[in-house]
Parts: C-alpha cells; sequence; structure tokens
C-alpha cells in the first residue's frame, strides 16, 4: 500500500465530488491510522516538554481528588462505596482514573477542530482524527496512571479480582463513548462557541450523576433500572470490577435465625476476644449475616453499552452534517 502523509489524497477521493459514504469515510481514517500515531505521539511529545514533573501531571489531578474525597466522605462522615467495595481508597483511584479520561477527552475534543484550524482547513487528514487524536492521547495518559493504581493495590494488600479480564471492555466502552460525543460536541462548539463554557458544568453534573464515588447499588432501586443507561455507568463498572468482583457480582446476605425463628445475636468482642460493654454496662452483641446469592449486574454495563453505540450513531450523523458548515466557519 502506498504511504499515507497529511496532504496525500487516497484513491477515490476528489474534492468537490458528493458526500463518501460512511465505509468510505471509516476507510479514511484507517488508511490514515499512521497520521493518528504521529499525531497522539506529538501531543504527549508537547505536553510534557519543559516540565519537571513531566508524567508525574498525569496522575496528580485524580489522586490528589481522591485523597481528598476519601478524607471527607470517609474520615469526616464516615461514609463510602459499601462493604463490598473496600479499601474505598482504590475503588475511588480507579474510578478517578477512568474518569480523568473521559472528563480530559470530552474537554479536549472541544477545541479539537478550532485549535488546529489551519491543519483541519489546508490537509487531506479526515476531520474524524481531531477528534480521535485527543481521544487516544487522553486514553496513553490513562494508560501511564495504571501504575499509580497497582501501588495502591499493593500497599492495600489488595489482589484484583478475576473481573479484571473485562477492564478492555471497559476501555473500548470508554474509548467509542468518548468519540461519539467528541463528534457532537467538536463541530457544535466551532458554530457555537458558547457551548464550550457549557461543557464543564455538563461534566461536573455528570461526576456526581455517575457511580465514580459510590456504587450503583446506592442507587434507590426503583430509578436504578433508568439510571443504568447512563453511559458511563458501563465502563466504570467495569474499571471498579478489576478489585470489586461486587461490581458485576453483588452478593446479597441475609441474617441467621434461630431454631424459633428469631434473630441469631451472638457477643460482640474486641481484638482481644474479650466482651464489648455497651454505656450502661449491658453485653454488646450483634447479628450474624451470611451471603444467600449473588445478583449479576451486566444487564447495568448492557443498558449503558446500548446508549453508548446509540451516542455514536448520532455523533456520526451530526458530524457528517456539519462538516461543510464548520469548514466555512474556521
Amino acid at each position: 500500500m502506498a504511504s499515507v502523509s497529511v496532504h496525500s489524497r487516497p484513491a477515490g477521493f476528489v474534492a468537490g465530488s458528493s458526500k463518501p459514504s460512511l465505509l468510505a469515510r471509516g476507510k479514511r481514517v484507517v488508511q490514515y491510522r499512521r497520521i493518528l500515531g504521529l499525531l497522539v505521539a506529538r501531543d504527549l511529545k508537547v505536553r510534557y516538554a519543559g516540565s519537571a514533573l513531566g508524567y508525574v501531571w498525569t496522575v496528580l489531578d485524580p489522586l490528589l481528588m481522591s485523597l481528598v474525597y476519601w478524607f471527607v466522605f470517609e474520615k469526616i462522615f464516615h461514609r463510602n462505596a459499601g462493604q463490598d467495595f473496600t479499601p474505598y481508597m482504590i475503588y475511588l483511584v480507579s474510578g478517578q482514573l477512568a474518569w480523568a479520561w473521559f472528563n480530559g477527552g470530552i474537554s479536549g475534543v472541544t477545541r479539537a477542530l478550532r485549535a488546529e484550524a489551519q491543519m483541519v482547513r489546508s490537509s487531506n487528514v479526515p476531520r474524524e482524527l481531531w477528534v480521535l487524536r485527543v481521544v487516544a492521547s487522553k486514553g496513553v495518559e490513562y494508560l501511564f496512571g495504571l501504575p499509580v493504581l497497582v501501588i495502591y493495590a499493593v500497599c492495600y494488600l489488595t489482589a484484583p479480582s478475576r473481573d479484571i479480564v473485562f477492564l478492555p471492555i471497559a476501555w473500548v466502552m470508554q474509548a467509542v463513548l468518548i468519540i461519539g460525543i467528541g463528534l457532537i460536541v467538536a463541530p457544535v462548539t466551532v458554530l457555537f462557541n458558547d457551548l464550550e463554557r457549557i461543557v464543564p458544568i455538563v461534566l461536573r453534573v455528570m461526576f456526581y450523576a455517575s457511580p465514580v464515588l459510590y456504587s450503583i447499588s446506592s442507587v434507590p432501586e426503583k430509578v436504578r433500572a433508568l439510571y443504568s443507561y447512563n453511559p458511563a455507568v458501563g465502563f466504570l463498572t467495569l474499571s471498579h470490577a478489576a478489585f470489586f468482583p461486587a461490581a458485576l457480582h453483588e452478593p446479597v446476605r441475609k441474617y441467621r435465625h434461630n431454631a424459633d425463628g428469631s434473630v441469631l445475636r451472638v457477643p460482640t468482642l474486641d481484638k482481644h476476644g474479650d466482651q464489648l460493654h455497651g454505656k450502661t454496662g449491658a453485653p454488646l452483641t450483634h447479628r450474624v449475616e451470611y451471603i444467600d446469592h449473588y445478583v449479576n449486574h451486566w444487564n447495568w454495563v448492557i443498558n449503558s453499552a446500548i446508549a453508548t453505540v446509540v451516542i455514536l450513531v448520532i455523533g456520526v450523523f451530526v458530524f457528517v452534517r456539519l462538516e461543510r458548515a464548520v469548514l466555512k466557519e474556521i
């Protein structure tokens, strides 16, 4: 195959001809995959050039925010994601790293076309490539941050679950979602400048409306099915499942009963095995839980994947329809 450069035209593409089909556009993007790699490498090189900390900046923000949320929720309010999601710090870091990719990707695509206006106008690179460049570079930064999660896991003596094999599915879902949203946001931002100010507000709302700080099991059951269509639920659930199997297979607990049907209570002991007593001097007791069965939550991932595909389809449609208007505007 002949080499493809920024200014070359693949065979069959003629300026001013009718719009190419979606299949043809997809083939052009694949033809320019080497250019995409060069653009991503350039982005990363420029981002870290002249920086003393370099790579550290990639993970500093999500790590600092994880520490803040951990201190506020676990130490001050004594709340976390639930007993099946401890240590809470690892739950936070895994969610924050994934969200950093999503947040950075969406924020970046708002300027993807305008920031490279001259190249977008003068080169024959498929315009979708400028969106893919942002998604890919932020994805590489996410991968750079994963060793930090491993360090936390070692410090907390937490082994990954067998569901870690589904982590690549989370990456694919997240990349597709950011591409879909990016294909909508990138051209619309060029035509309506106010959108660039709206996007950070929407992202902040989505952060608290997505299971980053809490588990979806904490969401009221009557709205949980609707909530699962949040496109961020899928990749966050699979990201958390890498260390917390309850994210995909939630244990349902019940209390043990005595022969007469009353709830079984046993003495509460301290770490030395001595009986603990309340303020009145009465011995403390507690109920005994056991896992009765597990509830499979793959339906959450599937619902989220459906929403993601719908967004991608809408994104492709919007980008194709607005491409000519964008070229006139920039």
